[in-house]
């Protein structure tokens, strides 16, 4: 699913009035009409339904929406709150409301006055839409510190009023919709995937209102939310007279004493994402430890017993992964350094092998090109320098990813994986429970298996980050968030791989 900025929005919405043809009013009745039908899944059985509407076009949505829900017989009563100008759409719904219900409407102009409600009530957030461009102020401001210390559920239209669709450094906050449920219209914002909006965003939506398909498909966007039919249509089918040979060995680099768990989960998580051969190179104390818990993987020793020193031949494997639980000792950095001055193809890079290369900057200029880091947001920062928003750590990812031709897998809620030519896409599977030791190496296990098996870089991340994910997703059905642990990703995967190809 592409994701628009809010500029390219209000261009979809014309050239949808454009060529359809519908008139905006039309087009707003259109999206009251999804909107009421979404909001009637709550349940709703309150006393009072609270809307509240500004002075443009997200404020006529939501006093169409005020007549539709009063039609429907619930007790509805709607505030339009402005400071004298209303959108000719919102207009046409204020004059709409009132000749059908003028005893539930009141216009607030002057200054802010609290209702009287019950704490059973629910509020729905008209406010404002995307576009803002400052912070809320005087009785907009006043409305929203009253929403938000209600104590009632908060359903916002399209975006929580105050926040900006994309980038939010200039705004506190305090100053925006605290809502419970976001119900936004066709697509999701950018801001929707960001941690330091998810107090204000809560549980979200997408209402589809029939915006112009070919409209949609001839606008461009560089940003992506990733969703199980882009994935499906990735996947290759296996051939039935393939053999070991034919679906790559994958090499993982991992382990030092003590951390044999992080050899064996990412090399489990390989075996089971299809690799036709996985081999294992640690410290020759994990030796047992990890042949005896899998033993189909082949095991390469290094000739120290505690860590990582020495790799050779590593260009012979079909692709290599290096990082997880390898430490920082001196002898694994010169490792490290040395099989990249020597790399002829792209790897994958994660956890200590990330924080090697934060350490020696220099390093960042051998990793090959098209190769896969996963760092989470401090790796990241670690390597490429703070950021004060998700925002400006995304933006910093698309410059680091194009600059040094390499895809970034940067970890968390909504995985953001950032590709050399700029594109980025949003992991839309994942949860909580995922937050997890060794969860970094099942996917790094996964990720080089992909490779290894003939995926191009790019098509491994979209594909390992949605396998990741949704393989967790169905462990969560079997765990609770605080139990799932990283095993019960890698017991998922053959059904998350069977879930996307009988989409």
């Amino acid at each position: 699913m592409k994701i628009f900025s809010t500029s390219q929005v209000r261009q979809l919405d014309q050239l949808t009035i454009a060529n359809e043809p519908i008139s905006s009013i039309d087009l707003m009745e259109r999206a009251a009409n999804a909107l009421c039908t979404e909001f009637l899944k709550l349940g709703v059985d309150r006393s009072l339904i609270c809307v509240f509407a500004g002075p443009g076009n997200n404020g006529g949505d939501a006093l169409a929406m005020a007549r539709l829900l009063k039609l429907r017989g619930l007790d509805v009563k709607a505030f339009l709150v402005h400071e004298g100008k209303l959108s000719a759409d919102c207009l046409i719904n204020r004059g709409r409301l009132i000749e059908k219900f003028p005893d539930c409407f009141v216009e607030l102009t002057k200054e802010f006055c609290a209702p009287k409600i019950k704490n059973n009530s629910i509020i729905i957030d008209g406010l404002f839409g995307s576009g803002l461009s400052r912070p809320l102020t005087g009785i907009y401001l006043d409305c929203v510190n009253w929403i938000n210390n209600a104590g009632c559920e908060v359903v916002a239209i399209d975006i929580p009023s105050g926040l900006n669709g994309e980038e939010n450094n200039f705004v506190n906050s305090s100053m925006i919709v605290e809502a419970h449920l976001t119900l936004s219209l066709q697509f999701p914002k950018l801001a929707f995937l960001f941690v330091e909006n998810s107090i204000c965003v809560g549980e979200w939506k997408v209402l589809d209102i029939g915006l112009h398909p070919q409209a949609i498909e001839d606008t461009p966007s560089e940003t992506y939310f990733l969703e199980e039919k882009d994935i499906k249509l990735l996947i290759k089918n296996r051939s039935k007279f393939g053999h070991k040979g034919t679906f790559g060995h994958a090499f993982i680099v991992a382990g030092s004493r003590g951390m044999a768990g992080a050899s064996i989960l990412s090399a489990k998580a390989a075996l089971r994402s299809g690799a036709g051969l996985v081999t294992v190179h640690s410290c020759s104390a994990n030796r047992n430890i990890v042949q005896t818990a899998l033993p189909e993987a082949i095991f390469s020793t290094d000739e120290s017993e505690d860590y990582i020193t020495n790799v050779f031949e590593s260009n012979l494997f079909d692709h290599i992964a290096l990082g997880p639980g390898i430490g920082m000792m001196p002898d694994t950095e010169f490792m490290l350094e040395s099989i990249l001055k020597t790399l002829e193809k792209s790897c994958v890079l994660d956890a200590d092998a990330l924080n090697i290369i934060s350490r020696k900057k220099e390093l960042l200029q051998l990793i090959p090109q098209k190769s896969i880091l996963t760092p989470h947001p401090k790796e990241f920062e670690r390597m490429f320098g703070k950021c004060d928003s998700t925002y400006q750590r995304m933006k910093k990812a698309l410059e680091a990813a194009h600059k040094m031709s390499v895809i970034i897998i940067l970890k968390g809620a909504y995985t953001l994986i950032a590709m050399p030519d700029g594109t980025c896409f949003f992991n839309s599977t994942g949860n909580s429970g995922m937050a997890t030791a060794g969860s970094g190496d099942v996917l790094t296990g996964i990720l080089v298996s992909l490779m290894a098996q003939g995926y191009s870089s790019e098509d491994t991340a979209k594909i390992g980050v949605f396998l990741h994910g949704r393989a967790g997703n169905l462990a969560l059905e079997l765990q609770s968030e605080e139990s799932l642990i990283a095993s019960d990703i890698i017991s998922q995967l053959g059904n998350a791989f069977k879930s996307i190809k009988n989409v």
